[in-house]
């Protein structure tokens, strides 16, 4: 039985053998097999194929064939275009999306803007039938020369990376390159706050070839004014009345100080007098170098000012003039109010140097905020006055009234005349009157007798002295007075400080 079941074990694997050796001597019906079965799983399955039937990837055969095709690997690109010969220029077109903040106390601003560079590079050419250009990411940048534009007074800046880097390279098959990256800068403004809050500042974003001079590289703008665009921008304090570009030259010496800052593009016959000068004055030099400058005039929003500002200072010095209608032996009333709004005046000062830079000299705000509370303190200064002298007044009549106490038949004249304190005497009594009297007689005896002369009778001005002493005498005429001068003298440095500076 064994026996037997040997014997057909045998048989079948004898039948066997021929299968497999056609299989080994043919292996292109099992590929075309395979190829079916994966065409056929395609359609049982909904399209989901295995992975192992996949062909495989063609991107990385195309890769191979860009970098054979622009020839990266058969050149240096850390020599720039053209090395040895004239300088290679480059154009520079920005467009500005958006300028995210302004800082004064800092003395920045932070811009966002896509910046273009435009060039030409020989050794990147390829041919191609349609003239089609080929375009790239940030990978293939690293691998080939590009300009080293860098940003003149920048404290920060980076390229945006999400959800890539944003750069894109196009090249052209006559070898003309377009390189365009998104960054965002903080750059520093120098600002002039004299007249803040009514103040315009002029702020410009420079960029410059790092390593390369005039000789080696040429920046300029691509299509002139019209290289510079920007979107509609809007900010909450500044109001953008101009945007322009322009462009200019800058000296370093070899010892990398900076010798000249800027020479313009209004005059050409300028330029070259600078020039010459500082190339006759200056012997080491590491060049001159092409700068670009994207400018901007800013013009500060006046409203939020006067809300936060103006308009709480102005009532304040208004409400400390409510003191000259309240009555001068109310001393509490009168005391808290000038201490409240001094101390107002004092909150509203600091608030507004909290928010500025500290600098040397004086702002149009601090004028304004000084002589505000120059007037709510002398307010507070005119009741001290005020109370001073009705309590120096009280004081004198108190003294009157004690002496008015005395025996009057104890006051006696030098002349030796009695003094009735409750004789009545008449206006301008008759000569002949006064001639009766014994007392007068011996003073008209002394006195010999003038003509009469017929005029007008003059009244004697008080001097300046009497009229301080009258109102010192009358307390009450310095809130009247108080209520007319301190009202329309504000009334006047309000117009002279607008006038100079709106």
């Amino acid at each position: 039985m064994k026996l037997v079941l040997l014997v057909l074990r045998v048989l079948c694997l004898a039948s066997l053998w021929p299968v497999t050796l056609l299989d080994n001597r043919y292996p292109d019906r099992k590929r075309n097999k395979d190829v079916y079965l994966g065409e056929h799983a395609k359609h049982k399955f909904r399209g989901r194929i295995d992975h192992k039937l996949k062909r495989k990837d063609s991107t990385k055969s195309l890769l191979i064939k860009t970098e054979q095709l622009l020839r990266i690997e058969d050149h240096d690109f850390a020599m720039r275009p053209g090395f040895g010969g004239s300088a290679i220029p480059v154009g520079i077109d920005v467009q500005v999306e958006s300028i995210d903040s302004i800082s004064e106390v800092n003395m920045d601003f932070t811009m966002t803007l896509y910046l273009r560079h435009y060039w030409k590079d020989e050794r990147l050419a390829f041919p191609s039938t349609n003239n089609l250009s080929r375009t790239f990411d940030g990978r293939l940048v690293k691998k080939i020369w590009k300009p080293d534009v860098f940003f003149v007074h920048s404290k920060r800046s980076f390229i945006h990376d999400t959800t890539m880097e944003n750069i894109m390279l196009r090249v052209y098959p006559d070898g003309n390159i377009l390189y365009s990256v998104r960054i965002t800068v903080t750059s520093l403004c120098s600002m002039d706050f004299s007249r803040f809050p009514l103040d315009t500042q002029n702020c410009s974003l420079e960029l410059e070839s790092y390593a390369y001079n005039e000789n080696d590289l040429m920046l300029y703008w691509k299509n002139g004014n019209d290289s510079l665009r920007t979107d509609e921008i809007a900010l909450s304090q500044f109001f953008i009345e101009e945007f322009h570009p322009s462009h200019g030259l800058a000296l370093y010496s070899s010892t990398g100080t900076y010798s000249l800052f800027y020479i313009g593009s209004d005059g050409y016959l300028c330029n070259i007098y600078f020039r010459s000068l500082c190339e006759s004055t200056l012997f080491a030099l590491s060049g001159w170098y092409n700068r670009l400058y994207i400018n901007f005039i800013l013009r500060r929003h006046i409203f939020f000012f006067m809300l936060q500002t103006y308009f709480p200072t102005m009532l304040m010095v208004v409400l400390s003039w409510v003191s000259f209608w309240i009555d001068r032996r109310a001393v509490p009333a009168r005391v808290s109010l000038g201490i409240t709004t001094v101390l107002t005046m004092s909150t509203i000062i600091t608030g507004v140097s909290a928010s500025m830079p500290q600098v040397s000299y004086v702002k149009a705000v601090d004028i304004y905020l000084w002589t505000s509370f120059l007037f709510v303190f002398l307010s507070v200064i005119e009741y001290a006055a005020v109370n001073y002298f009705t309590t120096k007044e009280e004081m004198k009549k108190l003294k009157q009234l004690k002496l008015s106490e005395f025996d009057a038949s104890q006051a006696m004249a030098f002349d030796g005349c009695f003094h009735d304190t409750d004789i009545e005497l008449s206006t301008f009594p008759p000569m002949s009157d006064l001639n009766s009297d014994p007392c007068m007689t011996s003073l008209n005896s002394a006195v010999p007798e003038l003509p009469r002369i017929m005029g007008t009778r003059l009244r004697r001005r008080r001097s300046i002295r009497q009229s301080v002493n009258h109102i010192m005498s009358n307390s009450y005429k310095i809130d009247s007075y108080s209520r007319i001068i301190f009202p329309v003298a504000y009334i006047f440095f309000n117009f002279i400080y607008w006038s100079i500076y709106s």
